[in-house]
């Protein structure tokens, strides 16, 4: 039955841009479940999921093989999408389900291959004799030349438009809507004021670390609120001496910088290690010499 009307779709040709959004959907996927699978072992012994992480991931991905691209011809990122998996080696035009052969080697050639080069990388890491050495880099040289054919592939997809991966172009399987107006269609100036958007966005991630900001807020504040001249209880240091500038609190080893105001000697010293061109938060100042208080003002103070 549902070969029978799976005969009677048309196909559709996806954008490239909805195909490597599906891939990045199923990755989100996979590392969502294995956050809410490792979360359960949150109360067992440190690293008790370490000796069979690539087993564990692989049966989690062999249920989600089961329900998606087994059962709907699709994965979830595609299912999202609105794309489906179609037999390419098929003759015809119309939409064609995938053969239990693609499904299958589509299992093996994704969970199976991940499975293999994270169990292999585990088992001959330690290993020091002559042969695992060489069946290391047998195995290292193809993994580079499989990711090497990847890269080609993926060259080749930006030309045609078809097969993502290289495991879809092994077999077969191309990515097809299956409904007309699920083809994504963006207008030019949507897609300019995004890009203009991100650009600026990347732009001020980039400016902001550049800026002092403290030191730009007093100069801001100094402009729309002007410090007016201290009163004449004002003129000493012990009238300043009850908290610190910088933490409110009792000030431990006050020192000062060369302004009527008290600091904590780590809170200032802290202050000024972090930022060479520190001022004061209440005046303005810049740290000109860092001094201890008196002896005879601290007593003073503690009088008052």
């Amino acid at each position: 039955m549902a070969s029978s009307i799976g005969d009677e779709k048309s196909v559709n040709a996806v954008l490239r841009i909805s195909q490597l959004d599906a891939l990045e959907l199923n990755k989100a996927l996979e590392q969502l479940v294995w956050s809410q699978f490792t979360s359960c072992f949150h109360g067992f012994k440190p690293g008790v999921l370490a000796h069979f992480e690539p087993e564990v991931k692989a049966f989690l991905s062999l249920i989600l093989w089961k329900f998606t691209v087994y059962s709907k011809n699709a994965t979830v990122g595609q299912a999202i999408l609105n794309i489906q998996y179609k037999n390419n080696l098929s003759q015809t035009e119309k939409y064609q389900p995938l053969s239990k052969h693609q499904k299958l080697w589509y299992l093996i050639f994704t969970v199976g291959g991940r499975w293999l080069e994270e169990r292999c990388y585990d088992l001959f890491s330690n290993r020091q004799q002559q042969s695992f050495c060489k069946i290391k880099n047998y195995i290292n040289f193809g993994s580079g030349l499989l990711k090497l054919c990847g890269l080609l592939n993926f060259l080749i997809f930006l030309r045609k438009g078809t097969f993502a991966t290289l495991t879809e172009r092994i077999l077969g399987i191309r990515s097809v809507f299956c409904k007309p107006q699920s083809v994504r269609q963006i207008g030019f100036e949507y897609m300019n004021r995004e890009l203009l958007w991100h650009g600026f966005a990347e732009f001020l991630i980039y400016l902001l670390p550049l800026i002092n900001v403290q030191k730009l807020k007093l100069k801001l504040s100094s402009w729309c609120l002007p410090i007016a001249g201290l009163s004449s209880s004002e003129n000493t240091l012990a009238a300043h001496c009850r908290e610190c500038s910088l933490c409110g609190e009792w000030p431990t080893m006050p020192h000062t910088i060369g302004c009527p105001h008290v600091f904590c000697y780590y809170c200032i010293k802290s202050n000024f290690l972090f930022d060479m061109y520190f001022t004061c938060p209440k005046c303005g100042s810049e740290v000109h010499d860092l001094q201890p208080l008196k002896y005879k003002i601290e007593m003073t103070e503690l009088r008052v």
